[in-house]
């Protein structure tokens, strides 16, 4: 069967502020009824001024690293899952690398956004399997705050999102059978504009401008609706994709982390799959949505609270801007 990758430890940070809907209500017309209603947030984090996706990236990778019982000496590659980087270039692995204080080594970005946990766990699972790594940090961060409206103009996406940071240690399996079995990736560019931030594009030139703060295109923008209807779609078709890829029924799987997008669209994608709600992972009430974080965070949560065992499988799936959308299984 040859090497298999398993996650040897895990740890997550969220920044201190805890932003609750009550608190919004006093910046827009909105409620706390209605937040939790069409999303099932009840709260989320907020960093300080000066805290950036790294910070938080560095926290959580600490406490993967301490999980693991490894020393952070012993990374030989990092990969940063992120759409927030703290500056526009370079991305936050060099940064975070810097920060933990390690020998020069690989750094690797991944920009694939909500999706981007699975996106970069498939190429850590890739290093690997080949031999090439041993011991893979990787960790995904995201400071949304920073750029949303915190006004009735930018009342829909402003409610949604949270900060925080969630990160895993990838090593390869002692024993046949146990870690990541397999990662599926998917994609369909033409729906781009669905969900995105249109400013600075190829039309900009300067990249930045006064006008496009005056626009506010750097804002991110999205059709609620269709991304709604395309993530209980994709998310179940990417779950099925690796299931009978495995040999696997849902009736097999122990618990399903999906991505923290919408509580509506997880009991949706659970429904569609036809697995039971108590085996679906959820906790976008007190983070919001954390972007490509938020899987791993989830993931984090559930380990410590010991509801996943040795053998159990644990099924990833995520859906995104791009659109993208993913799934990986893993045996425990």
């Amino acid at each position: 069967m040859g090497i298999q990758t398993k996650i040897t430890g895990t740890g997550h940070y969220v920044p201190p502020r805890v932003v609750t809907n009550f608190d919004l209500e006093k910046l827009m017309d909105t409620s706390d009824e209605w937040i939790r209603q069409r999303s099932g947030i009840q709260s989320r984090h907020h960093v300080e001024p000066g805290t950036g996706a790294s910070d938080l990236a560095y926290e959580a990778s600490l406490k993967a690293i301490n999980a693991a019982g490894i020393d952070k000496g012993e990374i030989d590659f990092i990969i940063a899952a992120t759409l927030s980087p703290d500056h526009y270039f370079p991305g936050i692995g060099v940064i975070v690398q810097a920060k933990l204080g390690i020998n020069p080594t690989g750094a690797l970005d991944v920009r694939n956004q909500c999706s981007g946990f699975i996106y970069a766990l498939s190429v850590a699972d890739q290093y690997i399997r080949s031999g090439m790594y041993k011991k893979i940090l990787l960790v995904a961060a995201e400071v949304q705050s920073s750029n949303l409206e915190f006004s009735d103009d930018g009342r829909d996406m402003a409610v949604l999102f949270g900060d925080g940071g969630g990160a895993v240690i990838l090593e390869p399996a002692e024993g046949q059978g146990q870690g990541i079995l397999s990662t599926h990736l998917f994609s369909d560019g033409n729906f781009v504009q669905e969900l995105w931030m249109d400013a600075p594009s190829p039309m900009d030139k300067p990249t930045f401008t006064h006008a496009i703060i005056d626009s506010k295109r750097y804002l991110p923008k999205m059709n609620g609706r269709n991304v709604f209807v395309n993530a209980v779609q994709r998310m179940p078709e990417a779950v099925w994709a690796g299931l009978e890829h495995n040999g696997l029924s849902i009736d097999d799987v122990d618990h399903l982390i999906p991505h923290q997008a919408n509580d509506r669209i997880s009991l949706m994608v659970a429904k569609k799959l036809g697995i039971p709600v108590e085996k679906v992972i959820r906790n976008i009430d007190r983070f919001g949505n954390t972007t490509a974080a938020s899987i791993p965070i989830a993931l984090d949560e559930t380990l410590r609270a010991g509801r996943i065992k040795e053998g159990d499988l644990v099924v990833l799936t995520a859906f995104g801007s791009g659109f993208t959308w993913a799934s990986a299984i893993i045996r425990w």
